[in-house]
């Protein structure tokens, strides 16, 4: 749709690529000139054994989501970025504030890493506090800067969010088909909290609907979602990406798979 609106001559397509056959789909992006791409799970640290260099980012980061194919293929990682500008784009900025992150997987550490270096204070929760730990030392020994972590249980976590600003959801709790589940307590939550939830599907999660119900400001998964595609399509193009085209198109798309999936259908103009 970005392309589309800006009159830009690309064409975005999705290939479905198995674990096994990544060597040869990294060879033929080469031989056929395909300029950019984006790269999912699973194959966003297995592909860096195939590119030629690395960003900053992506090598802090350890994984690869965006790559640039001219002359040479240099891989980025756009998604800390993309939930840092979504989390500033709705008065969620991270500067001087203490931010809980929940989880310790691979979203965590791109959003922790971009986090860091603005948070007055950042600690990370995983249900398995060793992973927790291992990456909260590795981000203070990448910036210089002491990251805290702890277990995700209802004691630390209520603990920890009497006096937090941001609060962010990088687990998969209340990801689809699991609507009903939340990582949190709704008696946790406060008005004055920033909820960011990095599941989009649902597009509104038992968490935000929580948060919301009690005044609290709340951003979805979609919107970090479109902000990091919407790096990738900068680093692409050279062009500032139309991200209010980006986040109406996905939300409409969504949107239609909800009611399809509900068996209704829905007005988009109304």
């Amino acid at each position: 749709m970005a392309f589309q609106y800006l009159g830009l001559d690309y064409v975005y397509v999705a290939f479905t690529v198995k674990e096994d056959g990544l060597r040869e789909a990294v060879s033929g992006i080469r031989k056929l000139g395909i300029y950019g791409l984006n790269v999912t799970m699973p194959h966003k640290v297995n592909i860096i054994q195939y590119l030629d260099r690395l960003d900053e980012t992506a090598r802090k980061v350890e994984a690869v989501n965006t790559v640039l194919n001219d002359a040479e293929m240099i891989g980025y990682n756009t998604d800390g970025l993309g939930a840092l500008n979504a989390l500033k784009t709705y008065r969620g900025e991270p500067s001087g504030k203490k931010v809980v992150i929940l989880g310790a997987g691979g979203a965590s550490r791109a959003i922790s890493l971009a986090i860091a270096p603005e948070a007055r204070d950042l600690i990370i929760l995983n249900r398995k506090p060793e992973k927790a730990e291992m990456l909260a030392n590795k981000i203070s020994a990448t910036i210089g800067k002491r990251v805290r972590w702890g277990k995700l249980c209802n004691d630390l976590l209520g603990e920890e969010l009497r006096d937090a600003n941001v609060m962010i959801n990088a687990t998969s709790v209340g990801m689809h088909p699991n609507d009903s589940e939340t990582p949190v307590d709704k008696t946790l939550l406060r008005e004055d909290l920033v909820v960011f939830d990095l599941v989009y599907n649902p597009l509104e999660t038992r968490l935000l609907r929580e948060a919301r119900s009690i005044g609290a400001r709340t951003i979805d998964g979609l919107t970090m979602l479109v902000h990091q595609g919407a790096a990738s399509f900068e680093i692409w193009t050279g062009i500032e990406a139309p991200v209010d085209i980006m986040i109406k198109a996905a939300r409409d798309e969504l949107r239609v798979r909800e009611s399809e999936a509900e068996g209704k259908h829905i007005d988009l103009d109304r």
